[in-house]
């Protein structure tokens, strides 16, 4: 976000969200809802002491650089408060694989379109919620709105199957299914509805996988909580390099979690006890 415009016409910025300083240098931006281009710069090798090179980049030294000549030029682009984005278009490579900016969670959002356009014995909610990253605030306001019994929250995950990590930190591999999540930061997963989502996964002969590690955390730890207690569990699809401008994932994991979430909305109201208590009597 654009928090100040300095004399020379470069813009000072803050991040939203878990972004790396180091991912920073040297990327193309576009601002604001016009995408005015820029480029995120830095100071020159070459004029940097040797703590500079050796060191890590601290955001407070980095500026947008929107090719402006002074200040009022600047502002007749861009304002304060104008959001950033990576300009980085998606690019399909290598074997089944596609790299773009914002993996996670546009691979949920992908997933969720899909899905709304079945039909089910119960009624669905798509809900594509906003500032994850600041507090699981869409989370909150949704699941309010809503008031659901059951929340599957479909997103995309962090993937460390890159060299010089340990196998037991790897927390899940790209190409061998979505990944299911037991326990973060934010929430423990209900184990009766996550146990049904792998018995169906094995069932429908879905590959899917558990997610090894408990770093970070999801909208489902903010509707697991709502009202009287929300069943929830996340699936999603592993990513390589999540927080920079380009993650990459397999797309036959997009293509599972999407089967493995329809199949698990075909039968769920039947398979899953629900919370939700009134007056005495659990509705089922």
């Amino acid at each position: 976000m654009v928090s100040h415009i300095n004399s020379d016409g470069l813009l000072k910025f803050q991040t939203v969200g878990g972004i790396e300083a180091r991912v920073l240098v040297g990327k193309r931006v576009r601002i604001g809802e016009e995408g005015i281009p820029g480029v995120i710069g830095y100071k020159p090798v070459h004029l940097q002491d040797s703590t500079e090179r050796n060191g890590a980049v601290k955001k407070k030294q980095l500026t947008i650089d929107i090719g402006a000549k002074d200040r009022e030029q600047a502002e007749e682009w861009v304002d304060i408060g104008d959001t950033v984005s990576f300009a980085y278009d998606p690019v399909e490579f290598g074997d089944n694989k596609l790299m773009a900016k914002a993996l996670d969670d546009r691979v949920g959002c992908a997933v969720l379109i899909e899905l709304l356009k079945g039909s089910y014995e119960c009624d669905i909610y798509g809900c594509f919620t906003v500032q994850e990253e600041i507090g699981l605030k869409g989370a909150k306001t949704a699941s309010f709105q809503v008031m659901p019994e059951v929340a599957l929250v479909l997103e995309g995950t962090t993937c460390y199957d890159v060299p010089d990590t340990k196998e037991q930190s790897m927390s899940t591999l790209c190409g061998k299914g979505p990944a299911l999540t037991i326990m973060d930061r934010s929430v423990i997963a209900d184990r009766d509805l996550l146990t049904y989502i792998s018995d169906t996964a094995k069932a429908c002969k879905i590959p899917y996988q558990f997610k090894k590690t408990i770093s970070g955390g999801t909208d489902a730890g903010r509707i697991q909580v709502n009202g009287t207690g929300v069943k929830v569990a996340t699936i999603a699809v592993p990513c390589r390099y999540i927080h920079t401008p380009v993650s990459v994932m397999d797309k036959s994991d997009l293509e599972n979690m999407l089967r493995l979430a329809k199949e698990v909305l075909k039968t769920l109201p039947a398979a899953i006890n629900l919370y939700r208590e009134q007056g005495g009597k659990q509705y089922v």
